[in-house]
């Protein structure tokens, strides 16, 4: 690992990122608001001409006030810049209204984090996801997420998927190599992996083992898809020990799974799929690691991710 591993900033640079960190939630929100209200949109029609204070109010939904106080907290951000009176858009403003990767962590940290990451110390105190009561009232996130209000179930999903479906194309081949026909999918959610297995490999059944809530969710698509004949269910709770994982399968998958829980539970899962399989049968686990980025800054959302699971998910 080439990051974190020595002091690089100067006195006044870490004076900086402390202010930066103090004002962060203001940040966001600022950020989130700017697009979310269209103003980011009108900069940027703007072209390099620029638009004025005025103008903007008169094209969104916003006082004047409204608009002079996000575009003011918006240059210090670095999401626009003035000339003349008049703002145009930086390459990170670009990147808030645009990119996709930035839209799906903004949006699952507002929809799904914000609120429920006030309990954090709370959380790690007492070992438990407290945060998670924000959204509803679940031991678990995962035992609610088919009941998500519309709004949080998208971006929550949008997250989960955004980075899984890039990786499957890559390890597809490596799962499906000749010698597994039938396949556990433990965790399996909506069935994103199982569909795309079945759709690579035209000799391999899939079963999802999932809870009840997560699996009505994939019959669904699965059945939309044509491809029930293709891929079973088995609903149970992989989090109680008395749980036994069905046998038969030449291998067991998950994919960000194993890093919802805690080790005592991942060492249980693990026993178990151990104890499903003979001595041919495999184990495949996708998971990424924040010490095993080639981009700092895929480090550094990953190790923030760590603290939803901690106040919300796990």
């Amino acid at each position: 690992m080439k990051f974190f591993n020595k002091e690089t900033k100067s006195g006044l640079e870490a004076m900086e990122a402390a202010q930066w960190i103090a004002f962060a939630p203001v940040v966001f929100q600022s950020a989130r608001v700017l697009r979310d209200s269209g103003i980011l949109k009108v900069i940027d029609e703007s072209s390099s001409t620029g638009v004025t204070l005025e103008e903007i109010a008169e094209k969104v939904d916003i006082s004047f006030y409204g608009v002079r106080v996000l575009v003011e907290s918006g240059l210090g951000i670095g999401l626009v810049i003035v000339n003349d009176h008049k703002y145009t858009l930086t390459k990170t403003g670009y990147f808030i209204l645009k990119d996709r990767l930035t839209k799906v962590n903004l949006d699952f940290v507002h929809d799904v984090c914000y609120k429920g990451l006030f309990t954090l110390e709370e959380s790690i105190a007492q070992g438990k996801p407290v945060g998670l009561k924000e959204i509803g009232n679940w031991d678990t996130l995962y035992q609610g997420l088919s009941e998500f209000p519309e709004k949080i179930k998208k971006s929550w999903l949008d997250f989960d998927h955004y980075f899984s479906d890039d990786a499957f194309p890559l390890v597809l081949p490596k799962v499906y190599n000749g010698s597994v026909k039938k396949l556990l999918d433990i965790g399996g959610n909506t069935g994103k992996w199982s569909i795309a297995s079945v759709q690579y490999a035209e000799d391999v059944h899939v079963t999802i083992m999932d809870l009840p809530g997560q699996l009505n969710m994939a019959m669904a698509k699965i059945a939309e898809l044509g491809l029930s004949d293709r891929i079973s269910f088995t609903a149970g709770n992989v989090l109680d020990e008395s749980v036994k994982f069905p046998k038969g399968f030449d291998a067991i998958w998950m994919s960000q799974f194993l890093d919802c829980f805690s080790d005592v539970e991942i060492i249980s899962i693990l026993k178990r799929c151990y104890n499903a399989l003979d001595e041919n049968g495999r184990v495949f686990v996708m998971e990424p690691f924040w010490d095993n980025q080639k981009f700092e800054v895929a480090a550094f959302c990953l190790q923030q991710t760590s603290l939803y699971f901690t106040a919300i998910a796990n």
